[in-house]
């Protein structure tokens, strides 16, 4: 199972999630983010769009798995390297392994990173 982890700012857009998505191919059977932003507008208008089910991912599980990036801010404010490979691996399960880091929206308001793992 490929998973499309997101990291992305309060004013990303679905054209945000869709352009960092779709800058690493698309191709995903779900979408995964941190559960904080579950809510947003933007990623629940990407899962209908894609038809794709939308994975939650806690707080510990972000801060408990290792990303191929290291943005400081990000470790300061999630504890993790990056957000999208974070999601996208922890999503994926205990084997999964990340097929593409994190990619960043032309407007820089979101990322995404595609893993591949046998859970779900």
């Amino acid at each position: 199972m490929i998973i499309a982890g997101f990291g992305f700012r309060a004013e990303a857009t679905l054209d945000s999630l869709r352009d960092a998505y779709e800058r690493l191919g698309g191709g995903a059977d779900a979408l995964a983010v941190p559960n904080d932003k579950a809510g947003a507008l933007c990623i629940k208008q990407l899962a209908a769009e894609t038809s794709l089910q939308l994975i939650r991912v806690s707080a510990e599980a972000l801060q408990n798995t290792e990303t191929e990036t290291q943005a400081e801010r990000v470790i300061e404010a999630r504890g993790t390297g990056s957000v999208a490979e974070a999601c996208a691996l922890a999503a994926a399960g205990t084997d999964a392994r990340l097929i593409a880091a994190r990619h960043i929206s032309t407007d820089r308001m979101a990322t995404c990173a595609l893993a591949e793992g046998n859970d779900q």
